[in-house]
């Protein structure tokens, strides 16, 4: 009884993250996104290794991002976005035509977690009150300029913790061979898993206009790194079985960042309808802010007259 009530409630949790993520237009806004995410890459990918290369060194973090892409949509991609990084110059001569390339690329990096906060709002039905519109908009960016420096920071430790494990790993071998490596690899995983975690609780925490206790959110961000694990899987091998970039010709390359992106995008949405609908059952519904409101829909209909 208990195992049939157990299942029954998981199901319905499904159900409604499915039900909720096509009513709210979870696809049209995973593909917006993915749009965004085009323009933002290298001024995004530039911070980011700006933050790590002042630790480790600007090649290594750009190896290390290459490398992920790389095992993600393969190398013909992972270049594509290598040379989009090294075409977006900030360095001028003149000082005014630095200052707006700077300008630029704090916009051009913010936008895609602008875009991300705007559609958790719309997905947990929650508003900023317009009011605050020239402040909230700042505020937004600073969190979102935050959100690319703490990728930064991550990626910093992820490329330490490597390096350790691949020493580590390597100094074993010497001593008991290959039977223990698979626990390496273990490692490894775990370590990604942990990131993404890290950086979902943040995404879902502090971009929305909402509060949601440490608890749910933290078991909505498992739950969507899971997802981007499996669909990590999913998206390497209907790459690897479907030939995009030789149908697209010289824009292949592109077309399979945008359907890494899109993809991605999706995962990370359908993880916050599950977020809410999770928050809802198990935990305390998510409310606004107090800068924000609640958005209420409903459908009305108007009977003809004539």
């Amino acid at each position: 009884m208990e195992l049939k009530k157990y299942i029954l409630s998981r199901y319905t949790i499904i159900k409604e993250t499915f039900q909720a993520f096509i009513g709210n237009n979870g696809p049209k806004y995973s593909a917006a996104l993915a749009y965004y995410t085009i323009f933002s890459l290298a001024p995004m990918m530039i911070i980011i290794i700006w933050v790590g290369g002042r630790f480790l060194g600007e090649a290594a973090i750009e190896g290390k991002i290459y490398d992920e892409i790389k095992d993600f949509i393969g190398p013909s991609a992972a270049l594509q976005i290598q040379e989009m990084i090294k075409n977006v110059s900030i360095y001028e001569d003149d000082t005014f035509a630095t200052a707006i390339g700077f300008g630029t690329l704090f916009v051009g990096a913010t936008i895609v977690f602008t875009e991300i906060q705007d559609t958790l709002n719309i997905i947990w039905g929650i508003k900023a009150k317009p009011k605050r519109g020239l402040l909230k908009f700042l505020t937004n960016r600073l969190i979102s300029f935050s959100m690319v420096i703490g990728i930064g920071f991550l990626m910093l430790v992820s490329l330490g913790v490597n390096a350790l494990i691949s020493i580590f790993s390597e100094f074993i071998k010497g001593y008991i061979g290959q039977s223990y490596l698979p626990l390496f690899h273990i490692l490894n995983f775990l370590l990604t898993f942990f990131i993404i975690t890290v950086l979902i609780i943040f995404i879902f925490k502090f971009l929305p206009d909402a509060k949601i206790r440490w608890k749910d959110v933290t078991a909505g961000a498992i739950a969507t790194s899971l997802l981007f694990m499996v669909g990590k899987f999913a998206i390497g091998l209907y790459l690897s079985h479907t030939d995009i970039a030789s149908a697209y010709g010289a824009a292949g390359s592109l077309i399979l960042v945008l359907v890494w992106v899109y993809y991605s995008s999706i995962i990370l949405f359908f993880g916050a309808e599950f977020t809410q609908v999770y928050s809802r059952h198990y935990g305390t519904k998510i409310i606004p802010r107090e800068y924000a409101v609640l958005i209420e829909k409903k459908e009305i209909e108007i009977e003809n007259s004539e």
